[in-house]
């Protein structure tokens, strides 16, 4: 036993029962235990209890010396029954990790500088660590790392996940910083910050089998003006905030506008991931073809894992025609009406022509007009902002329809953009919604959060949601990717005495979205921040499959954790 803690003892006798076994058959308790009466396959405790019961030290046909050894082994076994009882008892990890000390964290920090002697390489700078394990955009517990090692290529990755295994420190993705759930906080009392933001290369492109190769820092935008750069025809569709990158993306199943019309990170979008296990080695999840039925689709069990099976560091993505975009804009009495009109608008002939539609509710854009980020003002009530793709006749005609089916549910002002000027012009007001929100408000700090429900409660989620908000006395504005129920809530606040408040008002966003059949998260991930109700939405046996996988890729629960998987006191919660 490498440390001799009572918790440890106790799971070192209890691990043990062929000692007590052995006295059920009067065998030598200091005899070889065979394979049938070795490790936890032994009789179960109340069987070894009886046994000792049966041939107690008191017991006259009990030999004396073996009396003797049986009375302390007995009183071992008990005190281990007992102090191990957390360990058996508690979530799959116990609350003491055995992750490295002190002393073992500055050992594996030396082991990191000599792998990556470069200067701007390993940092163990205090702004730098808190940099890295820390975000202002999130409001959730966070903890500084130990060291920040910044990774270019799957090699270093390699490197820096043997030292970590070696030296048992747990391990934190760190790209584009845009996580909302605390997903790239630090562990205590010490984790390495795998910086992978220089992993922003595209390695191939395959104009004619519409993909491309890229390491997972690379941003999704720089992509898109890659291919646009270089003449391509091409694009990739998902689009989640500025600044997110691929190996991001692929952790929390991210979505963005488009969805509606191109799906999400769990959809067909990634044909093959590379990916670094916890114990070093590499793997890709499949070949570049673009469909595959040879086994289990492990490309898609590492989409949405948030980093915690395995670190992804370069991905083949599939692209999709860049096809031409106009933009409309609807508005509305009600948020109701709104939701109606898109429901009618997606199953009608011309469904598969709108790329996306965003719900921006009054509070919204109000605060657009107040902000000034627009090249003119709108009246203050509900919007539908649309973009429609296709030939110029289809477009033509989709929008067409648009006007007819937001007229029948109750708009009474609806605009069509007839150049690229005036598209961009329109479209700003969603671009600017988060930036309009905090503008509108100077001084104020903003928690986002999103869920998302069949599209045809969201109407009464968005209506329930701004009541609640506005009794609690709490500002916000809402924008939704109201073609697929998903919508974010921007609550506004300005110190932190109001943060339980806030804090209790996402709760009740979130159970009132879990009522409605939804979901805690459309497309930020659970990270931190979302991880209690994870077992109330999925069931504890989803809860419980995942963790055995986990435990199966992961068993010293080294990468990312603390995130995703509901801690022990939260797996009932109902």
């Amino acid at each position: 036993m490498s440390s001799l803690t009572p918790r440890a003892l106790g799971r070192w006798f209890t691990a043990r029962p062929w000692h007590i076994r052995k006295l059920a058959t009067k065998s030598p308790v200091n005899s070889r235990p065979t394979s049938k009466s070795s490790g936890s396959s032994g009789a179960p405790p109340n069987s070894r209890i009886l046994a000792l019961a049966r041939y107690s030290p008191w017991s006259s046909s009990f030999p004396g010396t073996w009396r003797t050894r049986a009375l302390i082994q007995s009183a071992f076994y008990a005190v281990g029954i007992v102090l191990a009882t957390n360990y058996v008892d508690s979530v799959w990890f116990p609350p003491e990790t055995g992750y490295a000390s002190p002393r073992e964290i500055k050992v594996a920090i030396e082991k990191l500088k000599q792998a990556f002697p470069e200067e701007d390489r390993v940092s163990t700078d205090p702004s730098v660590l808190t940099e890295h394990g820390s975000s202002d955009n999130s409001y959730h517990p966070a903890s500084p790392h130990a060291v920040v090692v910044r990774a270019l290529s799957t090699e270093d990755v390699v490197q820096i996940v043997k030292i970590a295994s070696e030296c048992r420190m747990p391990m934190v993705v760190y790209s584009g910083a845009t996580s909302l759930e605390g997903h790239y906080s630090g562990v205590s009392p010490g984790s390495i910050c795998i910086d992978m933001s220089g992993m922003d290369k595209i390695l191939e492109i395959h104009e004619a089998d519409s993909d491309l190769i890229c390491q997972a820092g690379a941003q999704w935008e720089d992509i898109n003006q890659a291919l646009k750069d270089k003449g391509i025809p091409l694009f990739f569709p998902l689009d989640p905030g500025p600044g997110a990158t691929i190996g991001g993306m692929i952790g929390t199943g991210c979505s963005g506008t488009n969805a509606v019309r191109y799906g999400t990170a769990k959809a067909e979008w990634f044909l093959n991931l590379t990916v670094v296990l916890p114990n070093g080695e590499v793997i890709k999840t499949r070949r570049r073809a673009r469909k595959s039925s040879a086994g289990f689709d492990t490309t898609k069990l590492f989409i949405g894992a948030e980093g915690t099976l395995g670190i992804v560091t370069e991905a083949t993505l599939r692209l999709a025609p860049r096809l031409p975009t106009k933009v409309a804009m609807a508005q509305f009495k009600n948020v109701e009406q709104a939701v109606n009109a898109v429901q009618d608008i997606l199953n009608s002939p011309y469904g598969p022509h709108i790329q996306c539609v965003e719900l921006l509710d009054d509070n919204m854009m109000d605060a657009i007009n107040i902000a000034g980020v627009t090249t003119r003002p709108l009246p203050v009530r509900d919007t539908l902002f649309f973009k429609i793709q296709g030939d110029d006749p289809a477009i033509k005609l989709a929008a067409k329809t648009v006007q007819i089916i937001v007229k029948k549910h109750g708009s009474d002002r609806f605009e069509f953009a007839s150049t690229d000027q005036e598209a961009e012009d329109l479209w700003q007001n969603r671009k600017y919604a988060l930036t309009s929100t905090m503008g509108a408000h100077p001084g104020t700090r903003c928690w986002t959060t999103d869920v998302c429900v069949p599209v045809s409660k969201l109407s009464e989620l968005v209506y329930e949601t701004k009541k609640d908000l506005s009794a609690a006395g709490l500002r916000s504005t809402i924008v939704g990717h109201v073609g697929d129920g998903n919508f974010h809530a921007l609550i506004l606040f300005e110190n932190d005495d109001e943060l339980p408040k806030v804090n209790d008002a996402v709760h009740r966003l979130v159970h009132r979205a879990l009522d409605l059949d939804g979901t805690c998260t459309g497309e930020h991930g659970v990270g931190i921040g979302k991880k209690q109700y994870l077992s109330e939405e999925l069931g504890e046996g989803t809860v419980e499959l995942m963790r055995s996988i986990k435990k199966a890729v992961d068993p010293m629960n080294l990468l990312n954790p603390g995130k995703l998987y509901p801690d022990n006191n939260q797996s009932h919660t109902h």
